[in-house]
């Protein structure tokens, strides 16, 4: 199978195509990684958009229930199509959030949260995340922070 992934400006792909969100996060100067309860690999928080949901909406629920952030700022990033092999791109929404506070995490899929210097090896989404780290690094160096 191939995996090629895409950014795109926001506002360029349709807000009702656009089904999940993924959250680069910080928490101080280390970036936060989740590991889901039923695999060993470190993963950026994120998950499927609620059909009631906006892309920030979803975005600030998945930021809580993977790293149990109470108080955090959300900057939109861009969007981004993730395309295997030769199906139509499935597109998520792209999110840098600095966390101030966290709390317990809540009850559901995720059994640890980890912040790191630098991205960890064993990721698990190894042909996506290193691409959705660079982009916000480099949004970040643009916004100058």
């Amino acid at each position: 199978m191939s995996i090629s992934v895409a950014n795109y400006p926001l506002g360029s792909v349709a807000d009702e195509a656009i089904t999940f969100v993924v959250i680069v996060s910080r928490e101080k100067d280390r970036w936060l990684y989740c590991r889901h309860g039923q695999r060993q690999t470190w993963e950026i928080p994120g998950g499927h958009r609620e059909a009631w949901e906006s892309c920030q909406e979803a975005a600030r629920r998945e930021l809580y229930e993977e790293t149990g952030a109470l108080q955090s700022s959300l900057l939109p990033v861009c969007v981004y199509g993730v395309i295997k092999d030769d199906a139509p791109p499935s597109y998520g929404a792209l999110y840098f959030a600095q966390v101030q506070e966290r709390g317990p995490l809540p009850p559901l899929e995720i059994a640890e949260v980890r912040p790191f210097a630098q991205p960890p090896l064993a990721q698990t989404y190894p042909n996506i995340q290193p691409f959705l780290w660079q982009w916000t690094c480099d949004f970040l160096t643009k916004q100058g922070k």
